[in-house]
């Protein structure tokens, strides 16, 4: 997996958080795994097409959801009816601002709308695709990034 495909996604997570949240992300432990799959409970995935296929996942806790949530002015007697939307939005935020780093590089590559599953209520159906797994600290939380991304040929 290329750094100029994985880069993108890091770097936009962390400029959203910044701007977004106040909160600096620290890139913690990389590794690489057999399959792709959420690490935390709470599981944003995109689906990435062009150049490059395959999925990014952004999962954090329940309870760094309910940070973020509350962090963005959430109430915590709304947040079961309104954390997914919360989550999905700020994942479209970190895609728009991924497409925007490929698009000045002329690198044009299609996602899909993020999908936010909590997977202690909704299988998550892992996949047995390499991945490189990343680890992202703020005070809100991990965020565990997972990506499993491989150029077409």
């Amino acid at each position: 997996m290329k750094a100029e495909y994985v880069n993108p996604f890091l770097q936009a997570a962390s400029l959203v958080f910044s701007q977004l949240l106040q909160v600096d992300l620290i890139r913690g432990k990389t590794t690489v795994k057999n399959s792709l799959g959420p690490g935390q409970e709470i599981a944003i995935y995109i689906d990435v097409t062009g150049p490059v296929n395959g999925r990014v996942i952004y999962s954090l806790t329940p309870d760094g959801a309910r940070k973020v949530f509350e962090k963005l002015g959430g109430t915590p007697d709304s947040f079961d009816h309104e954390y997914r939307d919360v989550l999905g939005e700020i994942a479209n935020m970190i895609t728009g601002n991924a497409l925007n780093i490929f698009l000045s590089r002329n690198q044009f590559i299609d996602v899909s709308v993020p999908v936010v599953i909590d997977t202690r209520t909704t299988p998550f159906p892992e996949r047995t695709d390499t991945t490189l797994g990343l680890n992202m600290y703020s005070p809100l939380g991990m965020i565990d990034i997972n990506l499993s991304l491989s150029e077409v040929a």
